[in-house]
């Protein structure tokens, strides 16, 4: 890598902001020696042009002998992020692979066929007559000859290990924060029916009520790595599968591999990592293995795939914590702190706080932020709205009250199936809707009108029933769990004001919020701590439900323009309403358990409840974990 390259390879014609104080300041860190830099960029930063420019110094084959690393990565947990990488003509050599699943085979009578699923995948010896026009491979073999490679990062540690996606020199990080917890949701290994196709071939012991719990799970581990073994061998040699014996070959497959490497690693005596197993169903229920400090499997599938790495985000809030958790040595580590250019009177946050939200006591609080929301409602009554639910039990619960008052016609909400089409349809309507939300705190660009204000109903704490949670809390990482929370609020903080001329307010509705402020300063960037000290109580009308928009109202072409945070009246509209948003999500939320032990969290004996579950799609990250 030459750092000095950095600046240079900036893609845009001209600097905003502070880019190109970050970009001297990114270049002095990798100068210095570091092998990895942590880059905190607030939102507006355009961190994906930084990503261009740090992938720009990476070594080439002039610079280097032909056995050393050349080139660059760029990944990012997010599928919409990469979406964006793909449409942005700054970020045209960028060259972005995505899984197989996301193409189509185009042979004759495949045409609706996923590449995943294409006679190449299911017949023996299959010799393909267009496989050099054929979607997947041509991007395949694009992007793994060309200077940058773009994908997401379920995909980049899927191919560690390949001889396509060797190791480069350099790998760039977007949206890095959560990358301890992508890893630990990705390296868990789930048990159960839907999951394990030979589930019926073999018995399933109670390991969970075991004094040795993870011996007798590896036992267990260890017996259906052989039947998964023998099952796939057995489709192997029949000379052509249907797509469905082609999806459980590779499901065997993929099974195997996870349990091999959880077996390997508990048996490594040198491994950091620790295992943690849920049955709560006992003998014959599904079985949820879960790492700890996943150090280990991300030495394999990502620090070991470059040389020097950038790693971006908004809400790297402790880098010593940062490093632990994905095991990094912090001597090597720099951390380069980038201003946040929007102006603070542009995000206000306003206390609407009506009471606890944990799960004792929302019965008694949540009928009040209903309340308090129809007088939001009515402030922004010719704005549109975003409402952070945290949960599928609480989204339920306001749009029934909000329905009971009269003010279904305005309120717009997903489930775990529908989320992205009722998003983009909420998007595209120029009525003043207001969208109950859940997990879409992050990577959701909301420019413009698209959305001028927001409620936090809950602090977003994680489920203290997941068995990862509570272990670590029993280990007293209390710190870890405000700070986990903390930074879901900061990510949500940001997605109604994308620009330096964007503004929008961000209602609180939980007291426990105001309490995670006090105990996480500390934490904080300062760019955030200045909106956590302009805190303000917010002057709303009196509750009416038809100058909320109820039935009765004025029509909506015709409601006044009350704005927000001190504005009236007449307001530049739509500059930026064009712009697409994100929802960063693929796949399905599910959110089995809204209930958690303990009271409000951050007292150090209790707990506050998260999206709960214990199998993959019930992690908090899960929705961005859609695309390999």
């Amino acid at each position: 890598m030459d750092p000095d390259r950095i600046p240079e390879s900036f893609p845009a014609p001209s600097f905003r902001g502070t880019q190109e104080q970050a970009l001297a300041d990114i270049r002095d860190a990798f100068a210095a020696g570091n092998d990895v830099v942590l880059v905190r960029a607030p939102t507006g930063s355009g961190k994906s042009l930084l990503a261009r420019a740090i992938a720009g110094a990476a070594a080439t084959t002039d610079d280097v002998t032909p056995a050393e690393a050349t080139d660059a990565y760029y990944t990012t947990p997010q599928v919409s992020q990469l979406d964006d990488v793909a449409a942005d003509p700054l970020l045209d050599d960028l060259n972005v692979i995505r899984g197989k699943s996301n193409y189509t085979c185009i042979l004759n009578g495949e045409t609706d066929t996923p590449v995943d699923r294409a006679p190449c995948v299911r017949q023996s010896g299959f010799d393909c007559s267009v496989r050099h026009r054929c979607p997947y491979f041509s991007d395949r073999a694009i992007a793994s000859n060309r200077r940058i490679a773009a994908m997401t990062l379920a995909y980049f540690m899927q191919t560690a290990g390949s001889d396509v996606f060797r190791k480069r020199d350099v790998v760039v990080i977007d949206e890095a924060h959560g990358l301890a917890e992508w890893a630990e949701m990705y390296a868990t290994v789930d048990l159960n029916p839907r999951t394990v196709p030979v589930w019926d071939d073999v018995g399933v012991p109670d390991v969970a009520g075991a004094t040795d719990t993870l011996e007798r799970t590896v036992r267990f581990a260890e017996t259906l790595a052989g039947v998964c073994e023998r099952a796939k061998d057995d489709l192997l040699r029949k000379p052509e599968l249907t797509p469905d014996e082609a999806a459980r070959r590779d499901r065997l497959q993929e099974l195997r591999s996870e349990l091999q490497w959880f077996v390997e690693d508990y048996r490594d005596p040198e491994s950091p990592t620790t295992w943690v197993v849920d049955q709560p169903d006992g003998e014959g229920g599904p079985i949820t293995i879960k790492p700890l400090d996943p150090a280990r499997y991300l030495h394999h599938t990502v620090w070991d795939r470059g040389n020097k790495f950038a790693l971006l985000s908004a809400t790297i809030l402790n880098k010593a914590a940062f490093c632990r958790g994905v095991g990094l040595d912090p001597a090597n580590v720099a951390l380069v702190d980038v201003e946040h250019t929007f102006p603070v009177e542009n995000r206000p946050l306003y206390d609407v706080t009506q009471g606890k939200m944990t799960y004792e006591e929302r019965d008694e609080t949540l009928p009040k932020i209903a309340r308090t929301l129809v007088r939001i409602m009515a402030k922004h009554s010719d704005e549109k709205g975003l409402v952070h639910c945290h949960s599928y039990a609480i989204q339920s619960e306001l749009r029934k009250r909000l329905a009971q008052l009269g003010l279904g016609g305005r309120v717009r909400a997903h489930d775990r199936e529908d989320r992205d089409a009722e998003l983009e349809s909420w998007k595209a309507t120029d009525d003043p809707d207001v969208f109950l939300s859940v997990k879409m705190e992050e990577a959701l660009d909301l420019a413009g009108d698209l959305c001028r204000w927001q409620v936090v109903c809950k602090a977003p704490y994680l489920n203290t029933n997941d068995s990862r949670v509570a272990r670590r809390l029993e280990e007293g990482q209390w710190s870890w769990y405000r700070r986990t929370a903390l930074r879901t609020v900061i990510q949500a903080c940001g997605r109604v004001v994308r620009a330096p001329d964007d503004y929008g307010a961000t209602y609180l509705a939980d007291s426990s919020l105001l309490d995670l402020f006090e105990r996480t300063r500390g934490d904080m960037p300062a760019w955030f701590r200045d909106q956590v000290d302009r805190l303000s109580t917010p002057d709303l009308p009196a509750f009416d439900q038809v100058a909320a928009g109820g039935r009765g109202g004025p029509s909506r072409s015709n409601r006044g323009n009350t704005g927000d945070g001190g504005r009236q009246g007449a307001r530049s509209r739509g500059r930026s309403a064009s712009r697409s948003a994100r929802s960063g999500a693929n796949g399905s939320q599910r959110d089995r358990s809204d209930r958690s032990s303990g009271t409000d969290g951050g007292s150090g004996s209790g707990s506050e409840s998260g999206s709960g579950g214990d199998d993959r799609s019930d992690h908090p990250l899960s929705d961005v974990w859609g695309d390999r």
